[in-house]
């Protein structure tokens, strides 16, 4: 039986996005569950673009429930998108099961650095992290994304969720029922850029914004 046990799609629209380019992401460094990773210029270039796509799609005030990783990448780059939405930021609400990928002894280190060790990090068939030794696996991420789900899922409404690469790609999963990935044991959407916007309803998902970002996870 796959991991991600289907059950009815919640009645509310989803909005997901992936957050703005970082330092991190710029300098080619692993992040994982880093609690800050500000972004770069671009990054905020990006949250700009998402807010001013989805302003342009839901109007001012939209009745929206803010929800963002607790990571100060996410929650900048939810300010942004706030202010475009004339939403209050504060009223956010976050959750750690939203985070990224635990990366344990690789966090902070240099892809290339790694690599020159001989150590694969990147699965570029499929544009995910190999899991660290020491780190989270993906049925892991399965398990925490679809607490978060089923703990939420009597919120009303719409909502909007800030979230990273590789935990909301598994988010995704998980919410369309997608099956799971060979030697993964998770279910991952497809990849998309730094900055990108997705509309889950009813179990079907569509891209409401692709970012201009560039990272690979």
């Amino acid at each position: 039986m796959d991991s991600n046990a289907q059950k009815p799609p919640r009645s509310g629209r989803d909005y997901i996005a992936r957050h703005g380019e970082t330092v991190f992401n710029a300098a080619g460094r692993l992040q994982g569950d880093h609690p800050h990773t500000p972004l770069t210029r671009a990054g905020f270039a990006q949250a700009d673009e998402m807010g001013h796509a989805l302003r342009g799609l839901l109007g001012a005030k939209p009745a929206l429930t803010l929800w963002a990783s607790p990571t100060g990448r996410a929650l900048q780059t939810l300010a942004v998108i706030a202010e475009h939405l004339e939403l209050d930021w504060h009223a956010a609400r976050t959750d750690a099961r939203l985070v990224e990928i635990g990366t344990g002894s690789w966090g902070g280190r240099y892809y290339a650095d790694l690599a020159d060790a001989g150590v694969k990090v990147v699965d570029r068939a499929n544009g995910l992290l190999f899991p660290a030794e020491d780190g989270e696996t993906y049925p892991e991420i399965v398990a925490r994304v679809s607490g978060w789900l089923s703990d939420t899922d009597d919120d009303s409404g719409d909502r909007l969720v800030i979230m990273h690469g590789i935990s909301s790609r598994i988010l995704r999963g998980v919410m369309t029922n997608s099956a799971n990935l060979d030697g993964y044991g998770a279910p991952a959407a497809p990849g998309l850029p730094q900055g990108s916007v997705v509309l889950i309803e009813r179990g079907a998902e569509s891209i409401v914004h692709r970012g201009a970002g560039h990272a690979p996870a």
